[in-house]
């Protein structure tokens, strides 16, 4: 079954999994200095805190956190969509076109999420996971695969992409608006979209990048 994932989607799973085997043996520090921290902590000074640091922002963050995840549910969660969707995706892009959408919007995702916490402010709190990118990728399936039918674990209605795409966009920004979920970064979750839906756009050559091109 592995060897009909095209070889990028394979291999983001087979990092994501490789790098949360890597958290269970070395505990916080892959936290502290991989996770993304809000620009806040940029005046930290790691050496107040022994060995490990304490946690800071680091530009590579805004790429490093999309690997870590903060439980095994998480992260099955996150790599069955990219087993899901990005096979697919990656079959009619091909692996260096499905690379800029994805970490396109694992960046967007990034900003997305610093912007939201300097916004509400409180206590400094990680971001990790892999599912900017994601929404990034459920964002293009349902552009590029509008009608393909899709029944959601929760609830189990066939439905088309676009359908599923919409709801669950929807359903972010509201949840992120109300602040549901506490400690879900929904925000993140849009910003992907957005990272991924303007990248198409600039392939696509649609305004505001008028080029000509079409895809």
């Amino acid at each position: 079954m592995l060897n009909q994932i095209p070889p990028l989607t394979r291999t983001l799973i087979f990092i994501n999994v490789a790098v949360y085997l890597a958290q269970q043996l070395l505990g916080d520090l892959p936290i502290i200095y991989l996770a993304l921290w809000p620009l806040e902590t940029l005046n930290a000074d790691p050496r107040i805190g022994g060995m490990l640091g304490v946690p800071s922002f680091f530009p590579w963050q805004l790429i490093t956190y999309s690997f870590l995840h903060g439980s095994l549910t998480h992260l099955l969660f996150n790599m069955f969509a990219l087993y899901m969707f990005g096979g697919d995706l990656e079959r009619v892009f091909g692996v260096k076109r499905f690379l800029s959408l994805y970490f396109a919007a694992v960046i967007t995702a990034a900003f997305a999420q610093l912007l939201f916490s300097s916004l509400v402010g409180g206590p400094p709190r990680p971001t990790v996971g892999a599912s900017g990118g994601v929404f990034g990728v459920l964002l293009a399936f349902g552009l590029y695969f509008p009608f393909r039918t899709i029944v959601p674990l929760i609830p189990p209605i066939p439905m088309p992409a676009w359908v599923f795409v919409t709801l669950y966009g929807l359903l972010e920004l509201v949840l992120g608006v109300t602040g549901t979920q506490d400690g879900v970064a929904h925000f993140a979750h849009l910003g992907g979209m957005l990272g991924a839906g303007v990248l198409i756009l600039y392939w696509r050559g649609h305004p505001p990048f008028n080029r000509g091109q079409r895809r």
